[in-house]
């Protein structure tokens, strides 16, 4: 998610969390190579707070965790605390779509006017010519939304925010190339609910949420601002010398389909897992959703845009399979590979550059490639 149009929100306080250990994660005591990178992100990068958790192969997940969890207080970052997700919701929001592909009541290579009639329509849009699959994969062309909100905060509805893409013109025909839209996954949300005729929050929660298990996991009800369970808190900063401004709490309906989950790390790498593991999707979808197209920024070189799912490659050989997240207060990269390794983590500011971005994709890749040599 794009964040520039909240920059000069006042969010009220967050109440202060103490920390607290998930209970199926091992806490890891002493430096290792994944602390060092947390370590490295708080120290060199300016994050109030890190924190992060690895998945081996003996399905063990160790977490871990540096800096603050609130900077006015001093207090612990929580061991795999709830944290805004971002982005990460879109791969939550395609694999619902695909799923219902595999059913059968919707497909990839139809136009959203099939399922969507007289919905998507303005200058140089036509929803006759913007089929699922290139709403999935960003080469709709459709403007993105996000740049178009303003600074004021208040609850939004999804077809309001279609309807303000919709007052602007298409960035581009249809397949001529690819650019990440937040608004494709707002369209991809409403076509969900029109085919289940249950809202999208419903349908991720009982497909994806509580099929798997992800107990710290949850779609936040309209108007809900303030994060549920123990959490680190979440900042912003206008400039690199700037202050910290705690936006912890929020009302993150502007992100909807595109990225307004919580989540913790630890259920990030259970749900990419099972993902990549096939456990979601038949393997004729997840084929498709593994079908990609070179994506430069916002993702790490040499990476792949599918089907709301992002391959990068691994300085160990082999890609994982993850998206990442960026949405004001929290920023998280991460993804599991095919053979069962996953990695998530999180810094509490949304960084202004791209350095710090590359420095999070890096410290992914050193938990992924620790994890497989440590068998």
């Amino acid at each position: 998610m794009k964040s520039h149009t909240f920059r000069r929100a006042a969010i009220a306080a967050a109440v202060a969390v103490a920390a607290a250990a998930a209970p199926s994660a091992v806490a890891v005591p002493g430096p290792d190579a994944v602390q060092r990178q947390l370590e490295a992100l708080v120290r060199e990068d300016g994050a109030p707070g890190a924190l992060a958790a690895v998945k081996g192969w003996d399905e063990r997940t160790r977490t871990y965790t540096a800096g603050v969890g609130d900077v006015a207080t001093g207090s612990a970052v929580p061991r795999d605390g709830r944290v805004r997700i971002g982005s990460n919701t879109k791969t939550f929001t395609a694999t619902v779509v695909l799923q219902l592909v595999g059913e059968g009541r919707l497909e990839l290579d139809r136009p959203v006017e099939t399922y969507l009639p007289g919905v998507v329509r303005g200058e140089g849009i036509d929803g006759n010519a913007i089929t699922v699959r290139r709403i999935l994969q960003h080469t709709s062309g459709l403007p993105d939304y996000t740049a178009h909100l303003g600074d004021e905060v208040r609850p939004y509805r999804p077809r309001e925010l279609l309807e303000i893409a919709l007052r602007h013109p298409a960035d581009f025909a249809p397949g001529d190339t690819w650019a990440y839209s937040n608004t494709n996954y707002v369209l991809a949300g409403l076509i969900v609910e029109e085919l289940t005729h249950r809202t999208l929050a419903e349908e991720i929660d009982r497909r994806v949420v509580r099929h798997l298990g992800l107990r710290h996991t949850y779609f936040p009800a309209p108007g809900e601002a303030v994060i549920r369970g123990a959490h680190p808190h979440g900042y912003y900063r206008e400039s690199a010398a700037g202050p910290l401004i705690d936006i912890t709490d929020m009302d993150p309906s502007w992100a909807w389909a595109a990225g307004q989950l919580v989540s913790t790390p630890a259920d990030l790498n259970r749900f990419f897992a099972a993902l990549a593991g096939g456990d979601l999707l038949r393997p004729a979808e997840l084929a498709e959703m593994q079908r990609t197209v070179d994506a430069g920024r916002p993702f790490a070189p040499g990476s792949g845009y599918g089907l709301g799912l992002v391959s990068t490659p691994l300085s160990c050989g082999g890609v994982y399979w993850g998206h990442g997240g960026s949405i004001p207060g929290y920023e998280t990269r991460g993804g599991a590979t095919a053979d069962g390794l996953a990695a998530e983590v999180t810094i509490t500011v949304q960084p202004g550059d791209t350095a710090t971005a590359r420095h999070l994709e890096a410290a992914v890749d050193t938990a992924l490639c620790a994890a497989r040599r440590a068998g």
